[in-house]
């Protein structure tokens, strides 16, 4: 690399160019490899931002796709980034333009330090870029114009040392020679001190002569060895002043001074002092800084009166470790001599550790295994020795440690497995802390968040769930819910609900949301069906694999009041025979009859109670609340009907409640022994505001009128029936009758029922029915021809009895 800077410089040289064509000619990039993974390059100063550094991607034998890949990025020491890698092309650039006097002044390499990570695994290269010096300063004088005031009896081969020219660049670049102007006086002589500065004094070749000549101004030209090469001037003003023969001398040619870096300001440094034999302004000496660098001005202040050295700035060990000055003491004849005063800083533990966070992992999985690497940070401590010496440490009980790398590096790693459900995230704090006597220290956070793994099967809040729902409800009726949390984050911990089907059963009457777990019925359901069933669900999550779990979801299904009581007995299609007979003798409590009924609903839905709805006689009977049982109320009298009808409601206990109703036909007669019982049914009294009233009303209306004209076929009707048993009706209803407008039966049937002559006592026997009789008045129809066989079988029977 060396041969190629020279190359360069030289062509540069003899092509003449300019100063900017020299710096892009002179950028060079020198791949040396020091170690297994060590890269250093080269780059002059002031190049242009983005400016090219090298390709490390060629350097390292990797393809630009694999920097990418594994996340390669550039790390420069410090907190101030120089340099910027691009992971397409593998170009090291700098992100601006360098400027070597800022970045490492008073120093004559400036090494820049990088360091390259990559990660997929993690991989650290060191690198180096030495920034190389462009002659861009020109050499200054501290003074425009020096004033010197020389003894015109100054023998030949005096010297009087002149203020230095200072210039920033370093090397070839940086001061090399001074120049004199043409006079008969004096030469220059170019002097190197052991720390490698130049400085020039001026050596009287001539003896001056006050009288002849009493001050000569001479051009002091300062020149650097860059190309083209820059230079400064300095007007020095020579004084010839008349003889002063003793000159100041100190007591020490070399003060030497050891101070820490935290010395407060205005702390005495040293007292430096003269002594100058001579009288008057003569023996008076005053001392200034000569040959003393700008920084170490602005340090230390001198007492020109006193020769003290106080400090008068903060020192800094890590900035420079010594301090040279020259002190210069002048008599009041203009004799001076010179001092050096040599001031080492000592190193006080005054810089905490810097910890430098370089790669950070964004998130751990919870399943890494121990011993991941989760960040790589640096500690850096300016001090020196003990005092720059680290150690680091994690606080609190942590499932992390540190593991020590190189170069001041450190790992931070996993101990064991971590979990998330029980810690989603670290704040993690480094303590950084240096070996000084009084020991510093820095802290840093950093902030690890652990990422989810599917290791969480969902968990139902119940093992069962019980719901209930009315029978007949509408489809798609939410009935309840289920729910089942998981314990994961994000997309593990997404439910989804399902049913699960079972081979060789009917697809179930009931749906789960898959996102809420919400339970609907599909279709109506029938308790007198099914009264309750079960099916199973499952929750799974959305992870991969997923996880689930399972629940039973128990469905009963609630009564709802959907059937009406249906009676059994007496049947609703019972034919006129089904009439019930009581004796007039009955008393209160005698059991006529009993009415069952039943109700396909459950619960209170099915309970019935009974009541006598409508009767012949409302006071005659009673029925049992809950029994159904038909009892006389009170002892037949003989002025109640001998046709009884009554209808018994049969009601549940259901909201709304329905009922029912059976129809009881009553017959009361004397007893069961008669000789003849003529049965005649008359039609059930109608509505009392039915039209077949009406038609009762007409009927008797005529037979009115018509009664005294049958009154003596009436008289001997009634004789003739009069030896004959008397005859009784006995109310019976048909097997099936047409229900009028009114709700009642439309004609009345006749049967007639016969006992034999002085058979009082002996059984009841039941003759065949008759056809019905019609009555007198009522249009003619089919029971018309019945009618006269009626009255002939009532003929026959009577003869019979006879």
């Amino acid at each position: 690399s060396g041969w190629l800077f020279w190359r360069i410089t030289a062509c540069g040289r003899r092509s003449g160019d300019s100063k900017r064509q020299v710096i892009f000619f002179i950028l060079c990039v020198c791949v040396c490899q020091s170690g297994a993974e060590s890269l250093r390059y080269s780059l002059a100063e002031e190049m242009e931002r983005d400016s090219f550094v090298a390709n490390i991607a060629k350097d390292l034998g990797v393809s630009p796709s694999q920097l990418a890949a594994r996340k390669a990025r550039v790390v420069s020491e410090g907190n101030e980034q120089l340099f910027r890698l691009n992971q397409n092309t593998g170009v090291l650039t700098a992100k601006e333009s360098l400027d070597r006097e800022e970045i490492c002044p008073r120093t004559d390499t400036c090494t820049l330090v990088f360091k390259v990570f990559f990660e997929n695994p993690f991989q650290l290269i060191r690198g180096e870029v030495e920034v190389l010096d462009v002659n861009d300063n020109s050499p200054v004088f501290p003074e425009k114009e020096m004033v010197l005031e020389i003894l015109e009896t100054a023998p030949p081969g005096s010297r009087f040392p002149l203020e230095s020219a200072q210039d920033k660049d370093v090397g070839s670049n940086g001061l090399q020679n001074y120049s004199l102007g043409a006079n008969s006086h004096f030469s220059l002589a170019l002097e190197t001190r052991q720390d490698g500065l130049k400085y020039v004094e001026l050596v009287l070749q001539r003896q001056l002569d006050r009288e002849e000549q009493r001050e000569l101004n001479l051009l002091l030209t300062a020149t650097d060895g860059g190309s083209p090469p820059r230079s400064g001037t300095a007007q020095v003003r020579i004084v010839v002043v008349d003889a002063n023969d003793n000159t100041p001398v100190f007591r020490q040619e070399v003060y030497a001074v050891r101070l820490p870096e935290n010395s407060p300001p205005q702390q005495l440094l040293v007292r430096v002092a003269a002594a100058d034999p001579d009288e008057g302004s003569y023996g008076k000496v005053r001392y200034a800084f000569t040959q003393t660098s700008e920084r170490s001005r602005q340090l230390f202040e001198l007492n020109p009166a006193t020769g003290e050295i106080r400090v008068a700035g903060n020192l800094d060990f890590e900035e420079a470790k010594t301090h040279n000055m020259v002190v210069k003491a002048t008599d009041g004849g203009g004799l001076s001599a010179h001092c050096k005063v040599q001031v080492e800083v000592l190193d006080v533990n005054d810089n905490a550790p810097e910890v430098a966070l370089a790669s950070l992992t964004a998130s751990v999985p919870e399943d890494a295994p121990p011993r991941t690497v989760v960040a790589l940070f640096s500690v850096r401590d300016r001090d020196s020795g003990d005092n720059g010496r680290t150690e680091c440490s994690i606080d609190g009980d942590l499932p992390f440690s540190l593991t020590p790398t190189f170069d001041n590096y450190y790992e931070l790693r996993t101990n064991e497995a971590l979990d998330r459900e029980r810690t989603a995230e670290y704040n993690i704090t480094i303590t950084a802390m240096d070996w000084g006597t009084t020991r510093l220290s820095s802290r840093e956070s950093i902030f690890v968040q652990v990422s989810d793994v599917n290791d969480n099967p969902p968990e139902f809040t119940q093992e069962v769930y019980t719901m209930s729902v009315t029978e007949n409800s509408s489809p798609m009726l939410r009935i309840g819910s289920v729910n089942a949390t998981d314990a994961d984050a994000g997309k593990n911990a997404r439910v989804n609900y399902a049913l699960v089907r079972q081979e060789g059963k009917e697809q179930p009457d009931v749906s789960v949301n898959s996102e809420n777990g919400d339970v609907y019925i599909l279709r109506p359901l029938d308790y007198e069906e099914v009264r309750a069933f079960e099916v199973t669900v499952r929750a799974a999550d959305g992870g991969s694999p997923p996880l689930s779990a399972q629940a039973v979801l128990r469905v009963v299904v609630r009564d709802e009041n959907d059937n009406a009581p249906v009676v059994l007995h007496p049947p609703p299609d019972s034919s006129a025979a089904a009439g019930e007979l009581v004796p007039r003798w009955a008393r209160a409590g005698y059991l006529v009859a009993k009415v069952v009924a039943v109700d396909a609903d459950a619960g209170q839905n099915a309970w019935l109670s009974y009541e006598l709805a409508k009767a012949t006689e409302p006071g005659l009977f009673r029925v049992g609340l809950h029994s159904g049982e038909v009892r006389t109320a009170r002892a037949v009298a003989e002025r109640d009907a001998a046709r009884q009808r009554l209808v018994v409601l049969v009601r549940d206990r259901g909201q709304p409640p329905r009922s029912a109703t059976a129809t009881l036909g009553v017959a009361l007669v004397d007893g069961f022994s008669d000789a003849h019982v003529r049965v005649s049914e008359e039609a059930p009294a109608a509505e009392p505001d039915g039209p077949l009233t009406l038609y009762l009303i007409a009927s008797l209306a005529c037979v009115s009128a018509l009664f005294l004209a049958t009154a003596v076929a009436a008289v001997a009707v009634k004789v003739r029936r009069a030896r004959r048993s008397g005859a009784e009706s006995l109310p019976t209803f048909p097997k099936a009758a047409t229900e009028s407008n009114a709700g009642s039966l439309p004609r009345s049937y006749v049967y007639d029922v016969c006992f034999a002559a002085g058979t009082v006592n002996s059984e009841f026997r039941f003759l065949r029915p008759l056809f019905p009789c019609l009555p007198a008045g009522l249009p003619p129809g089919p029971g018309e021809q019945r009618s006269s066989v009626c009255s002939q079988e009532a003929a026959n029977l009577g003869e019979e009895g006879d």
